[in-house]
């Protein structure tokens, strides 16, 4: 049976732009875990107001990423666009995400530990949404002949 190279180099490529998604990503969870736990547990914050500061500095640090590193081919829309849809997706996101805390904190888990199992189900949201919308793949013009 002999293998499309076609097929082989677009699977490499998806997953060399997936692991370099999982970079940003990990650069998200683990800057905003620590500014977490900076301000819970050593300025005692309330753990929304410091999972709110974590996120607003990992979500920066997580769009450069996106956009310019693991994304960068897909620059297809104005960089508004792709901001107000970052934006947009992650304003979902961060409305699932203290769901999944606060629902897991209120039976008596830690929101440290909620950290990580909410982090299983956004690594797979979240590289969906990036890369079909928030970042959609460039469009090759069609040449249909004039009419």
């Amino acid at each position: 049976m002999k293998r499309n190279p076609m097929k082989i180099r677009i699977r490499r490529a998806e997953i060399k732009r997936f692991m370099k998604y999982m970079v940003g990503g990990g650069l998200y969870f683990w800057v905003g875990y620590a500014v977490f736990a900076f301000c819970y547990s050593v300025l005692h914050w309330n753990w929304f107001w410091a999972k709110v500061a974590g996120d607003i500095v990992g979500w920066t640090l997580n769009y450069f990423v996106q956009r310019f590193w693991a994304f960068s081919d897909r620059a297809s829309l104005s960089e508004m666009k792709h901001a107000g849809r970052y934006v947009f997706i992650e304003t979902i996101g961060f409305i699932l995400d203290y769901l999944i805390i606060a629902g897991l904190y209120h039976i008596g888990i830690s929101p440290y530990i909620g950290f990580f199992l909410s982090s299983a189900f956004f690594t797979v949201w979240s590289y969906s949404w990036y890369k079909y919308w928030v970042f959609p793949e460039k469009r090759l013009p069609t040449n249909k002949p004039a009419v």
